[in-house]
């Protein structure tokens, strides 16, 4: 065996036997144990996010075997920050315990006494109100927490350092250094020992600035510029219509929202400019400096500009530039203090007893043609016609669409008949200075007697899109007030002959139909019909829609109904004919050649008639010659003797 071996056995022993002396010997006198300080995680904030799970984490735990006095502090206290930080609060608290039971955390307001006790949450191990805060450069040695057990026992808890979020932190790493310090109650109050443990949280800077700073310009394609009338704090996403009175005032008549986007959809400042050209004048977010052109620079890429009127009556037309995008003219009306004309236009045109709202729409303009949006009044125009609908004495305000450019004007139904309607620029007659012409509602109080169907054209094309008009009368054949709904006006729904194509509302509910009060494209809706939208057949020919009137007409009006349009499919159609056509002139031509050829034989009989008939002939003159030649000679031969006699 070698000298080296034989140490290596004398070493082995003798650490065996002290260690088993240590496990023997009991101490003289019972002590909490040194805390354990754990490290979980480093913290990720961000200069927008900064909460409990963006937190450093670590864990204290231990064993205090005599309870009685013994206990452990956790405190905090800042090691470094950013040197262009500045002062920051901090949060330090407690998540979780890592025991089941036995030990109290508390907060620690001053020196080591109890701040009251921690209540722990009935069936978790969580704390409620553990939040505890410093100014940066400060430590928490005098607020942190303290931790006692009423028997012996382990204690253990996790523990949280965050970054308040009240203002946004600058970006970089903060360094907090953690402390532990054991204490036992042997008499007097001693410490037993101390640990201490670095966490770092790391503030990452905004998307935002992180693309500027890496250099990323501004998108155009995703820098905004929009208009909305007055001065809302929230913008709609498209631009609004803008007509507001040319009166000079320090009053936002319009405000434009105007943001710059990197390409990753981050904000960032970029110098604006706006001309006003015209009327009125821009203005910066408070209105403190007002001008006809105005450069600012926003931080952050948002920008709110203000228009406000100069006492020009007119358009003001508002050009936004950018440093890299030139919006299209934004332009705002002002009108004049008193509007010069008023026409109307009944978008309501049968109401019932009621008060009914957009019932008369009223286009105003100034001298100047620009349209007027100022306050606007609707009346009855006589006493008589005030016993019908609405007041002749005391008109009622109108409100304005900006985006449309009209007044829409309420009316109340008193009882059945027409009444006519103008409206004022004045809240009395004798004030206005402009007066429309009379326009005119009827107000219904008619039941439901008969209903009609139809379609809104009599063709179509395969699979056009069509409307289905259901109109239901009252007994003078009048329609019924918009908005009226007549429940079984027919048995069932309306049936078609020939099944529609897919889409549209098709004719669901039309048992029971509603009376559109207006007419509008987009809906669609026309007044005083229920309208439902189907696709017709691909197929031509007629399409015949049926129903039978039900209780919900009069008894007169419980009858069969219908209406018929047709499919027609122009290029289908126009093959056939012209293939009819090209048979047609196939059998003309077939005739054609049959009579030519009927002709042909008729001709070569004629012409064989007249061979024969000229064979006959000739053949009867051969025949004459030659008797003809025949008396010649004999009467030849007379001469001859009776010359011969003469000469005798």
């Amino acid at each position: 065996m070698s000298t080296k071996t034989t140490f290596k056995r004398i070493a082995l022993v003798a650490v065996a036997a002290l260690g088993l002396g240590a496990l023997s010997v009991a101490p003289s006198q019972a002590v909490v144990s040194g805390a354990t300080l754990t490290f979980v995680q480093n913290g990720s904030a961000t200069q927008t996010v900064s909460d409990t799970t963006t937190a450093a984490l670590f864990t204290v735990s231990g064993l205090i075997d005599t309870p009685v006095g013994d206990s452990v502090t956790v405190q905090v206290v800042e090691k470094s920050i950013p040197s262009t930080a500045a002062a920051t609060r901090v949060n330090f608290g407690v998540m979780e315990t890592n025991t089941a039971s036995g030990q109290t955390i508390y907060r620690q307001s001053s020196g080591g006494a109890a701040a009251g006790n921690i209540s722990q949450v009935a069936g978790s191990n969580t704390y409620a109100g553990l939040g505890e805060s410093a100014t940066a450069g400060s430590t928490f040695g005098t607020h942190g927490f303290l931790i006692t057990r009423a028997a012996a026992g382990y204690y253990g808890a996790r523990f949280y350092v965050q970054i308040d979020s009240v203002t946004a932190p600058t970006a970089g790493t903060y360094t907090y250094t953690v402390i532990t310090k054991t204490y036992s109650q042997a008499g007097s109050l001693n410490t037993v020992g101390t640990s201490t443990l670095d966490v770092n949280i790391v503030v990452s800077a905004s998307a935002a600035a992180t693309a500027l700073a890496g250099g990323t310009a501004i998108d155009p394609s995703k820098t905004t510029a929009i208009l909305n009338a007055g001065a809302p704090t929230t913008f709609s996403a498209v631009d609004s219509a803008v007509a507001v009175v040319a009166t000079a005032a320090a009053t936002n008549h319009a405000s434009i929202q105007v943001k710059t986007y990197t390409a990753a959809s981050n904000p960032a400042p970029e110098s604006v400019t706006a001309t006003m050209t015209g009327a009125g004048v821009v203005c910066n977010s408070d209105g403190s400096v007002c001008g006809k052109s105005l450069t600012i620079t926003g931080a952050g890429g948002d920008n709110t500009l203000r228009v406000r009127a100069d006492g020009t009556a007119g358009t003001g037309s508002l050009v936004i530039k950018t440093t890299t995008v030139t919006f299209a003219a934004k332009t705002i009306t002002f009108f004049a203090k008193a509007a010069k004309t008023i026409t109307l236009a009944v978008n309501k045109p049968v109401i019932g007893i009621a008060a009914t709202t957009d019932v008369i729409r009223a286009v105003a303009k100034d001298a100047d043609g620009n349209v007027w949006g100022g306050a606007a009044y609707i009346y009855a125009s006589t006493a008589a016609d005030a016993r019908i609908a609405g007041s002749n004495a005391t008109p009622v305000a109108c409100t304005y669409n900006s985006t449309y450019g009209f007044h829409a004007c309420p009316v109340t139904g008193i009882a059945k008949g027409t009444a006519n309607f103008k409206v004022i620029d004045a809240a009395t007659v004798a004030l206005a200075t402009a007066t429309s012409d009379a326009a005119a509602v009827r107000v219904s109080t008619g039941q439901a007697t008969t209903a009609k169907i139809l379609f809104d054209k009599a063709t179509y094309g395969p699979g056009d899109k069509a409307q289905v008009w259901v109109q239901v009368l009252d007994a003078d054949g009048l329609p019924l007030a918009g908005g009226t709904v007549v429940t079984n006006a027919f048995t069932a729904d309306i049936a078609s002959s020939v099944a529609f194509s897919t889409g549209g509302t098709g004719l669901t509910g039309s048992a029971s139909p509603t009376m559109a009060a207006a007419t509008d494209a987009d809906v669609p809706s026309v007044a005083g019909y229920a309208v439902y939208t189907v696709y017709m057949p691909f197929a031509s020919g007629d399409v015949t829609l049926t129903a039978t009137g039900s209780t919900g007409l009069a008894a007169s009006g419980r009858v069969a109904v219908s209406a018929t349009a047709s499919v027609v499919n122009s290029s289908v159609d126009a093959a056939t004919d012209a293939a009819n056509e090209a048979t047609d002139a196939a059998n003309a031509a077939t005739d054609a050649a049959l009579a030519a050829a009927d002709a042909a034989d008729a001709a070569t009989a004629a012409a064989q008639d007249a061979s024969d008939a000229v064979a006959a002939l000739s053949a009867s003159v051969s025949k004459m010659i030659s008797n003809l030649r025949a008396q010649i000679t004999s009467l030849t031969n007379l001469v001859i003797k009776i010359q011969k006699k003469v000469k005798a």
